[in-house]
């Protein structure tokens, strides 16, 4: 596949500086990039290696528009170069139809479009919308209800009655809708308590690979639309994810617990039960959250303290 320097411009919304003809095969590195490639700079220490890049041409700020290089000047290089790397990706291969290695329950709906690969399984009134796309090796127990356009890849496990938006991509080996955590502890040994709930995951959510969200024991737990959760990310029974939010990878989250809008963990961060974080709380790496964070802060160390406050603390150590 193959766009003019032109073409990028117009689909990025930049100013072109350099021959509109110019042809471009794809995207690469800046110390990567060949001269049938396009590169971008999104740091100031990116900038030093324009010189001795062999790219075709640049994604820069208006800060870098003085390189004497072919140019398109944006204002935020790096979703430009997310909108380019989108135009050059190949496309996923989708099995054509059903497969008749795949076994299929008794009344299941499908939409227009559907892919479901060999080796697929598929329980009792499972409702798939459009073109949705599922991998080998998965297992969509019964009464799962999953929504257009969305990619399951293979060898992931979707149990009874979850139900998943439209848009939503699910890398392998996740599974949604596991039993919680939920035991009663005696003398003899610990009664384990049924899970009766499901989990309710929103339009245009990403979950990465090996990640486990549990159902609610009792109603639901519930991911908002828009959420992007990294590989190897645990939600406990009943917890809710706001809109918007983006949990890094191993991230643990406690049953019960509330995460609001726009809500980011980064990587290693632990959240006990039971608490809140309010809209567009920041959690630093490997921070041990154990209280209700409001809303804006931005918190880190273990036991999770207001960020300033932590790095003082850090600055005595040594």
């Amino acid at each position: 596949m193959t766009h003019t320097l032109g073409e990028l411009a117009a689909l990025l919304g930049g100013e072109l500086q350099g021959p509109a003809d110019l042809t471009i095969e794809g995207i690469a590195p800046i110390d990567q990039a060949t001269p049938r490639e396009i590169t971008f700079i999104t740091q100031k220490r990116f900038a030093r290696l324009a010189d001795q890049s062999r790219a075709a041409a640049f994604i820069v700020s208006r800060e870098h528009a003085g390189l004497a290089r072919p140019l398109i000047i944006v204002s935020h290089p790096y979703l430009a170069y997310a909108r380019v790397a989108a135009l050059f990706a190949p496309p996923v291969r989708r099995w054509p139809g059903v497969s008749d290695l795949a076994c299929l329950g008794h009344d299941v709906a499908l939409g227009e479009g559907v892919s479901i690969a060999p080796l697929v399984f598929i329980g009792a009134g499972v409702r798939l919308g459009d073109r949705v796309t599922v991998m080998p090796g998965c297992v969509i127990s019964d009464e799962v209800v999953i929504g257009a356009d969305t990619l399951i890849y293979p060898n992931v496990t979707i149990r009874e009655h979850c139900t998943l938006g439209e848009r939503c991509i699910i890398h392998s080996g996740t599974v949604i809708g596991s039993d919680g955590f939920g035991f009663v502890p005696q003398a003899e040994g610990h009664v384990k308590i049924p899970q009766l709930g499901t989990v309710v995951i929103g339009d245009d959510v990403e979950i990465g690979a090996n990640c486990t969200i549990d159902r609610g024991a009792l109603g639901a737990t519930r991911v908002g639309r828009g959420v992007k959760i990294d590989n190897l990310v645990h939600l406990a029974h009943n917890v809710e994810v706001g809109d918007h939010s983006f949990l890094v990878a191993q991230v643990g989250v406690s049953g019960s617990t509330k995460l609001g809008k726009r809500v980011t963990l980064a990587g290693q961060v632990g959240l006990t039960g039971h608490i809140e974080l309010g809209d567009g709380v920041q959690v630093g790496a490997q921070s041990g959250v154990h209280r209700s964070v409001a809303a804006g802060e931005t918190v880190s160390g273990s036991p999770a303290r207001p960020h300033r406050e932590w790095l003082q603390t850090m600055s005595h150590l040594p």
